[in-house]
Parts: C-alpha cells; structure tokens; sequence
C-alpha cells in the first residue's frame, strides 16, 4: 500500500504552498512518529532471590584471627605479596597475551556494530545516479546532427522509527559493546590470577626438589653406612636392601618433580607469550614461595559477586538479547517510510530546457502475509533470552561457589600449615632420637628409616600445603572479581596494531576512544 506526492518545478505557481505545506507536514508527522514508545520488553536487571540474603561464613572464616590493615585492599591485590618478580609478570601477561589483544580487538568490532546500529537513525537508502551521452544522427543526403544530454538525480529514503526498531537495535547493539568491555576485564582477572597461580606453582616445586635433594643426601650417607657395616659383618643385608629402598625411592622423586618444573614454567611462558622455557627473571626469589594475609572484605558477598566481570558480561549479554525481541516485535506493525528524489537533467538542442523534478511522499509496507514467520522470530528470540537468563543464574551460582571454595581451602589452609610445622619438628626430632638410640645400639636401623621416611613425607606435606594456601588467596582474590582495573589504565591496543588497523581501514578514530573509567562498571553504563 503506497501513497506519494509528486510534483515538478513547471507546476503552476500556485500550488508551491501546497507543496511546502506537504514537506512541512511530512517532517512534523516524522517527529511525532519518531517519538512512540518502542515495542518489545525493557531490560530489568536480573535478580538472583537467594543472593542478597547470602552469607558466605567460609569468607568470614578466612579472615578470622588475621592482623587487619586500615584499608580496604587494592585492586592490584597481587601487591599484597610484595614479590617484585611476580609483580612484573602479572603487569607482562596483561599487556602481551594474545588473549588480552583478542579481546580488546572484540571491542573494536563492538564499537563498529554499535555505529552500523546507531546509523538507523539517519536516512537508510541514499542513492546518487548520473548519466551523460552523445548522439550522431546521419542521413543520406543531409548533414549529420548529434545532440548531448545530461541528468543526475539522488534519492534518499528514510524509515521512520515508529515502533523502535531501530532504538531497539541501537540498545542490543550498546550492550554488547558493554559484554565485551566485561568480557575484557575478565580476560585481565584470569591472567592476573593464572601468571599468579602459576608462579607459587613454579616457586612450589622449587622448594620441594630441594627438600627431596636434601632427603636424598641424608638417605644416600645412610646407605652407605649399612652397606659399610654390611661388609664388616656388622648388620644383615636386610638393612642394607631397606636403606637403597628407601634412598631408590626418594631419588625418584626428582625427575618428577623436574617435568612438572618445566612443564609449569612453559605454561608461564606461554602466557607471557613467550617461547617455552624457564623465565631468566625468575632466579631472583628462587625457592621463596609468595605468600600473604587476606586483606580486609568491606563488601557484602552479594557485591562482590555482582561486580565480577563474567557477571557482568552475562548481564550486558542478556539485556542484548532483551533489545532483539523489540527488534524482532517490530518486523509485525507496519512500517513507514518517507522517500523523496530529485532529479535534474538537460540537453544540447536548441529547443530543449532544463528540467528540476522532485519528489516526496510517505510509503507503508506491511508484510501481512509472513506474519507467521515474523512471529516465531519473536519466539526464536524470546527463548534465547530465557536461556541466557538462566546462563546468568548458573553465572552467579558458580561465582558463589567459587567465593566459597577458596575461602575455605584458604582458612582451613592457615590451620593445617601449624599443625604440619610441629608435624615436621616433631619428625626431625624423632630421627635425631633413632639416630642415637641406633648408634647405642637400642634400637635396629628400620627405626632410624621410618624416621627419615616421615621426615621427608611431613616435610614435603608442609611445602606442599604452604603452596596450597597461596593458590587459595589467589583464587579468592579472582573469586572475588578483582585484577580488572589495572586493564583499564592501559591503551586497549598496542601501538603496533592501531598502526597497522589504521592504514588498512578508516577507522575515524573508534580506535583511540577511551573505555568507560573503571567507577561506571557496576552501573551498566558506557561513555563513548
């Protein structure tokens, strides 16, 4: 169904007031019409019922007994350890993994969606044609004629946003540049915390080969003594068979320990996207493994959850998806465009004149006949966004989790460390006591074996369990959503690839627009 007003510049003199009447009623009725309300649902922020009333007592349990700064902690919590070297590869795995530049590109693309959406608002069809020709016109007997023409016209055609379908578009396509920025910051949060992991890991088994060398040494002096007084006829082979046991067995242990060294230290070479092999940085603090107090939680459990990035990322996700459903709602109303042209065009011959032609007038097009079709779109798009909302249920129940894992393994942690310290000098003193009573003669060598089998077991538990407690820290830091913010104080690109993106496309400055300061995260909102 169309209706359109056309009208010429030749038209009688008249009628140019009706026709300026026309154009000045159409722009009025395309304000008006602009102005309706969108169809489709407004984004709610999602609402978890068990949430707010959730008290996470693992977490309060992990700060009890603990000396207490002034201050809140930084969201560097990395600081906390005061380990220079670890302080330096966090600060590299965010700057140089690809996953970091991934995701800031993702960003980008991001920000491109969001300015083909935003161009909704402006004329959608603008077509500019031109055409310019000569003609020789021959006849037997007669001069030849030729003859020229010109014309040139534009067309520009505008869809009037009357049921939102465009503002729609414009809100999905402004959350997900939000999801992206979340999904951004989590990208930082998971480096943080993986270079932090893997270096207490690394620092873990250093210490570990250490302890087991040492045991080894004080295994290897008692065999030889048994084997000494073997050959003297002094003690059985049995002893002897028991000593290399034992010694055998803890030697064994080393090239154990040696793969998962250099295996931990690919791993955090390749985060730092850097070749596989050991980190020259690293032989400062060898064997020394970080550790630190939990700072003070001035946050609700409810807010820390809320402001992890992956949190937010599923929330800006879902309120994209809300957008669609309004995108897809208006596809079923009619929709109302306001084309116009103008066109000019002439000739060479003497009789010819200049001709100005224009043209305005409101189109309706409905598509009443694949309403079937645009109706279970709204459906597709419906279910979509119940999926995410439950994807953000199952989001947050999984930060809780998180929360709480790492805060019990942390404070049950703390616990286990004293007891397995007087586990340890209790084993030390108990090989002493065998030494000498064997020496003596009170007691026979399997005593003074078992002795130095607890001692490395107890010994190697307490290393074990000392990396344990730092891996925990780490995780609750992570759970608790924070390492982001370093992020934002940096370029999203490195200099290198704006150069290169720049002299391959026209990126009219998306490139160098700063992201939302970190304070705007926990509202949604984005400044571009």
């Amino acid at each position: 169904m169309k209706q359109r007003v056309h009208a010429q510049s030749k038209a009688m003199p008249g009628t140019r007031k009706g026709h300026l009447a026309v154009l000045v009623t159409a722009l009025a009725g395309c304000t008006l019409l602009t102005a309706c309300q969108s169809v489709g649902p407004d984004f709610v922020r999602p609402d978890s019922a068990w949430l707010d009333d959730w008290q996470d007592a693992s977490t309060e349990a992990a700060t009890a007994g603990l000396p207490q700064p002034d201050q809140p902690p930084p969201d560097d919590w990395w600081h906390n350890f005061n380990d220079p070297v670890l302080d330096q590869l966090i600060t590299d795995a965010q700057r140089l993994n690809p996953g970091v530049r991934t995701a800031g590109l993702r960003i980008m693309e991001a920000r491109a969606q969001l300015g083909i959406a935003s161009s909704g608002r402006y004329p959608q069809v603008q077509q500019l044609s031109g055409d310019a020709s000569r003609a020789r016109e021959q006849k037997t007997g007669e001069p030849s004629t030729s003859g020229e023409s010109y014309s040139v016209g534009l067309f520009v055609g505008w869809e009037i946003d009357f049921w939102g379908k465009f503002r729609r578009g414009i809100e999905s396509a402004d959350a997900a540049y939000l999801a992206s920025i979340a999904q951004y910051d989590d990208i930082h949060v998971l480096l943080a915390a993986q270079a932090a992991s893997l270096y207490v890991t690394i620092r873990t088994l250093e210490l570990r080969w250490r302890i087991a060398q040492e045991n080894t040494e004080l295994q290897r002096r008692s065999l030889e003594i048994t084997e000494s007084l073997f050959r003297s006829g002094n003690e059985s082979e049995l002893d002897v068979q028991q000593a290399r046991s034992l010694y055998l067995g803890t030697l064994a242990t080393l090239p154990e320990l040696e793969t998962a060294l250099r295996q931990a230290q690919n791993a955090l070479s390749t985060l730092l996207a850097r070749p596989p092999g050991p980190l020259p940085e690293m032989e400062q603090g060898r064997e020394q493994i970080p550790s630190a107090a939990l700072a003070t939680i001035v946050d609700m459990p409810a807010d820390l959850l809320r402001r992890r990035p992956d949190v937010r990322a599923a929330e800006m996700q879902l309120a994209a998806q809300s957008a669609l459903i309004g995108v897809s709602r208006a596809a079923l109303f009619p929709s109302i465009a306001l084309p116009g042209s103008v066109g000019l065009s002439s000739t060479s011959a003497d009789w010819s004149i200049q001709t100005f032609s224009w043209a305005i007038g409101p189109t309706l097009l409905w598509n009443v006949f694949d309403y079937g079709r645009l109706k279970n779109q709204v459906l597709v798009q419906d279910a979509r966004f119940q999926q995410l909302y439950e994807v953000y249920q199952d989001t947050v129940l999984r930060a809780a989790r998180e929360l709480d894992d790492a805060a019990v393994a942390f404070a049950k942690g703390r616990v286990q460390i004293d007891l397995l310290n007087q586990a340890v000098t209790a084993a030390r003193r108990s090989l002493d006591i065998a030494t000498v009573q064997y020496r003596e003669g009170l007691v026979d060598f399997e005593r003074v074996l078992d002795s130095q089998r607890t001692l490395f077991t107890q010994q190697d538990r307490l290393v074990s369990n000392r990396g344990n407690v730092s891996q925990s820290l780490i995780a609750l830091y992570k759970a608790m959503g924070g390492g982001w913010q370093a992020g934002r104080r940096e370029p999203v690109l490195d200099e290198r690839t704006r150069e290169v993106m720049i002299n391959r496309s026209n990126w009219n400055g998306l490139l160098d627009a700063p992201l939302p300061p970190p304070e705007s995260a926990a509202q949604g909102t984005s400044r571009r």
